[in-house]
């Protein structure tokens, strides 16, 4: 698969476990999270480290996510033979609340040849002055 295929791919990835989030669900993020994920989440106080321990985390907030719509704002995914790293800026718009977040993720391409998450990082960014759309 060439270069600039992977990465849209890779969007489409992040884009179809953010749809399934946004409605509660977190399987889109578990179907393709690595066996090893490590996970940073600024609600989190430490890391969290493995598969099972984010599924549990997971679970306690399966169903209680209710996100009208989000943007995804200039992702962009750094692409080596392997490794692919996707970061991006999501805005999410709850209601009247709106949620500005940093996101860095680390894909590894696995022996099965599957693109899979081994690192996720989410961070808040500062409150906008702008009004919500």
């Amino acid at each position: 698969m060439e270069e600039k295929s992977i990465k849209a791919m890779i969007i489409r990835m992040e884009k179809a476990a953010l749809e399934e989030w946004n409605r509660g669900n977190p399987s889109g993020y578990l179907a393709i999270y690595a066996p090893d994920i490590t996970y940073f989440d600024p609600m989190q106080i430490k890391r969290i480290d493995g598969f099972e321990k984010m599924e549990q985390m997971y679970e306690e907030v399966r169903g209680k996510v209710a996100v009208d719509r989000y943007e995804m704002l200039d992702p962009v995914v750094e692409l080596s033979e392997s490794m692919a790293v996707l970061s991006y800026n999501l805005v999410s718009y709850s209601g009247k609340d709106v949620w500005r977040w940093n996101c860095t993720e680390v894909y590894q391409l696995n022996s099965d040849h599957q693109w899979k998450i081994i690192h996720n990082h989410w961070s808040l960014t500062p409150p906008s002055t702008e009004p919500a759309l």
